[in-house]
């Protein structure tokens, strides 16, 4: 597998890619498959305890040789092997950080760079493997130069009858960047390449190249991470009905699927450890307040922190009448219908507060884009009962999923998600929007509670509208809210199944085109 996280590795994760290059290569070892996922090693990665240099491979980029380093990384007894790679390249825009931000004139352009090396490293490495390996299954667009290489690169020996597999995590990101005249630019990359460039043009910029484009186009088989997700992105996205589809590569997608090559398979959970005690409210306050000086510490002018930290100590001192929690990374997907503003400059997430009254208490734990972090600050700033927490600690997510009442979950599209897994399992019913994985894990009334709507501002109506309702039910029934509880606690995403699910469609011999 080649990605640009792994959760297996200390630091090497940011979003559900990371779970789920963590998580699926558990399932398939189990099933008797022997993996192996590499990963950049971001220049800190390939310090991590067990790591071992294996190897060191020549990869042609930018017109120059570089040795790149192959460490190995013993992480447990699994079976699956960790790999990362070692360059100066891979720390060249800071230690430690997987993703930047670039300017708007440029976007992806650094991302671009270093995923493109990581590819081209990646198929050094996999040509002078001794054993070459059945299958290679590439995650989303940072690893799909991988495909660009292996079908163009005459230079690279034995690599393009090797089985390719396409995972799309998230359509909204696709890595495109020009052919050529910038730094970051597909022949400034690979100097040896000779591509039909009708394979891999970005169909809306024709002196662009979309990498997630040419994998859909070029791998033998594509997956994605639901079901309902796979037939939504074959059709276009509709900003006016709030609908997002394909993002513009829908063409793409359904011929993938008339070829029989697309396939929805849902992610999974683990279910084997105990979820543990639910936290008292009092010692939730406190593992919150911990948090939030370590983080002041980190960023003593960070205004969130401080206003989260003034909050708690006007909270109430007993358990709140509804404790409502959202976990998530601040991003357009996950907050738009958070902070909808309507025409009366109010949202959601302020209205759910004031309706469930100064007894109930919402707590937001996540961070990402600094536009809607300031947004959910503003919001907070005005909204007595909801506690921003500007981060992420799986410390303190923990005991959120497993003492909230109600976790918010209104994503505008939603490829698989985890996090309503994770509240699911422990026992915390969802208010979730009807889209991707969410409507494929979460049964209105029974395990969760579910809503639609044929524009933003309808979706965010509905969403308040079901929020009210479930927060009825927990006041006025507890005999059918301990029912939609346990149910949801009850409710089992496998990953035993979709690493079987992945074999048989994705992986398995006869499936070729």
């Amino acid at each position: 597998m080649l990605a640009s996280e792994n959760g297996a590795l200390r630091g090497g994760k940011v979003g559900g890619v990371g779970d789920v290059v963590r998580d699926l290569p558990l399932a398939l070892a189990a099933a008797g498959w022997q993996i192996s996922v590499a990963t950049p090693s971001y220049g800190s990665l390939h310090r991590l305890p067990g790591a071992a240099r294996l190897a060191t491979v020549d990869v042609d980029f930018r017109g120059s040789v570089h040795s790149v380093d192959v460490w190995g990384i013993e992480v447990d007894t699994s079976g699956v092997k960790h790999i990362v790679f070692d360059h100066a390249l891979f720390a060249q825009y800071g230690g430690g950080r997987i993703y930047h931000q670039d300017e708007a004139a440029r976007p992806f352009a650094s991302d671009a760079n270093t995923f493109a090396f990581f590819c081209a490293a990646a198929a050094q490495w996999i040509s002078a493997s001794d054993r070459r390996p059945d299958v290679v299954h590439l995650h989303d667009w940072h690893a799909a130069f991988y495909l660009i290489l292996a079908k163009y690169d005459g230079q690279i020996a034995g690599i393009r009858d090797i089985r390719t597999v396409f995972t799309i995590h998230n359509l909204a990101y696709q890595g495109t960047r020009p052919f050529r005249g910038d730094a970051s630019s597909l022949e400034a990359w690979y100097q040896n390449l000779q591509p039909d460039y009708a394979t891999i043009v970005d169909p809306r910029y024709a002196d662009c190249v979309n990498p997630m484009a040419s994998a859909i186009r070029l791998a033998d088989r594509v997956s994605t991470v639901s079901p309902t997700y796979a037939d939504e992105i074959c059709r276009p996205s509709n900003p006016e009905t709030g609908f997002i589809g394909g993002e513009g590569l829908e063409a793409d997608l359904s011929r993938a699927r008339d070829d029989g090559r697309l396939n929805g398979i849902l992610n999974g959970c683990y279910y084997d450890q105990p979820i543990g005690r639910r936290p008292g409210w009092q010692r939730l306050l406190s593992m919150i307040e911990t948090q939030l000086q370590a983080w002041q510490k980190e960023q003593p002018s960070n205004e969130a922190h401080e206003l989260a930290l003034q909050r708690l100590t006007s909270l109430p001192k007993r358990r709140p009448s509804h404790l409502m929690t959202s976990i998530g990374r601040l991003v357009e997907q996950k907050a738009a219908l958070l902070l909808h503003e309507f025409d009366d400059g109010g949202t959601p997430l302020g209205r759910i507060a004031e309706a469930a009254g100064r007894g109930s208490v919402i707590v937001v734990l996540g961070s990402g884009d600094p536009h809607l972090e300031a947004r959910m600050l503003q919001v907070a700033q005005h909204t007595p009962n909801l506690v921003f927490l500007q981060g992420y600690s799986e410390d303190l997510a923990a005991p959120l999923y497993r003492g909230g009442d109600l976790f918010l979950m209104p994503s505008s599209f939603e490829p698989c998600g985890i996090s309503q897994m994770l509240a699911m399992r422990s026992a915390q019913p969802c208010v979730v929007h009807g889209v991707g994985g969410l409507k494929d894990t979460v049964d209105d009334g029974l395990t969760g509670f579910v809503f639609d709507g044929h524009s933003p501002d309808e979706q965010a109506r509905e969403f308040i509208k079901t929020t009210a309702r479930a927060l009825d039910i927990r006041s006025d029934d507890p005999i059918a809210w301990q029912n939609v509880c346990q149910a949801a606690a009850a409710c089992r995403f496998d990953w035993a199944a979709a690493a079987e699910k992945t074999i048989d469609t994705l992986y398995g011999e006869g499936n070729d085109r």
